[in-house]
């Protein structure tokens, strides 16, 4: 399996699929076992040449998780934020070099409802970013437009600056480590409208241009599901899928994982 080992993510960018699912605030710790174990096992089994996989869990679950995994370097393991100080008076948080200790490769950074509940903004990405870098993690970055945005034909202008605020004064060896996760808003959650390819073909143009062979990839996420999950990888410079919902059970998560491990991206 063309995989990238969890100790050498950061350092060593492989020409893969990167397929992910974040829990949000779901799964205790007996379900978060259950679903690593069963997940490990499938992987024990099953050949998914070209694809990375990686799970973010809750902050509960993240050691939980890891220990499940052991010495199973395919999965790689994320938080869903961190803060950007390695340590101080900051009641609630927990910082990069924190998650890094318990166990995590991966820092999401930006998502949608972070932004809108939690007040993440253009420099706090950043902020971030820097610090994910600074430990040797992978930033995946989130980046989204509101359909009010969408309506005004703002798309491309409004998820480049987002991009560009969070990923600047980055070095070009820095850029290769970021992943970026366009999630256009009015595509997610249990009330998102999936997109359609036709929708996505002028966002994902622009975010190539800009970013294309220069970050460790571009992944869509969106209401993506078994049935459109094919051809969202077919979009030019998407090279990689952020699954919620229908990566929650096992079973889904596996069956995104088999579409993108048969897709002709993953077998380059």
């Amino acid at each position: 399996m063309k995989v990238i080992d969890a100790a050498t993510a950061a350092e060593s960018p492989e020409d893969v699929l990167w397929v992910g699912t974040s829990w949000k605030m779901n799964k205790g710790l007996a379900d978060a076992r259950a679903y690593i174990r069963g997940l490990t096992d499938y992987l024990s089994r099953t050949r998914l040449p070209g694809v990375q996989p990686f799970v973010i869990p809750s902050f509960t679950a993240l050691t939980t998780a890891r220990d499940e995994l052991g010495s199973e370097a395919t999965i790689l393991l994320g938080v869903q934020n961190a803060h950007w100080d390695d340590a101080g008076a900051w009641t609630g948080e927990v910082s990069v070099a924190q998650a890094k200790d318990a166990g995590a490769r991966i820092v999401e950074i930006g998502h949608s409802e972070r932004r809108e509940h939690f007040g993440e903004t253009v420099e706090t990405t950043r902020l971030k970013v820097s610090a994910a870098l600074d430990h040797g993690l992978i930033p995946l970055l989130c980046i989204g437009e509101s359909a009010e945005v969408k309506s005004a034909g703002k798309t491309s202008e409004f998820i480049l600056e987002q991009a560009a605020g969070a990923l600047s004064g980055l070095t070009a060896e820095q850029l290769g480590s970021v992943l970026i996760a366009y999630e256009p808003i009015w595509a997610i959650g249990e009330h998102g409208r999936p997109a359609t390819v036709e929708e996505m073909l002028p966002p994902f143009a622009d975010l190539g241009r800009q970013y294309g062979g220069s970050t460790r990839g571009l992944l869509y996420g969106g209401s993506v599901n078994v049935d459109n999950a094919r051809d969202m990888l077919s979009i030019d410079h998407v090279t990689g899928l952020f699954v919620g919902r229908t990566a929650w059970q096992l079973r889904g998560y596996q069956q995104i994982l088999e579409i993108a491990a048969a897709h002709p991206k993953a077998n380059r």
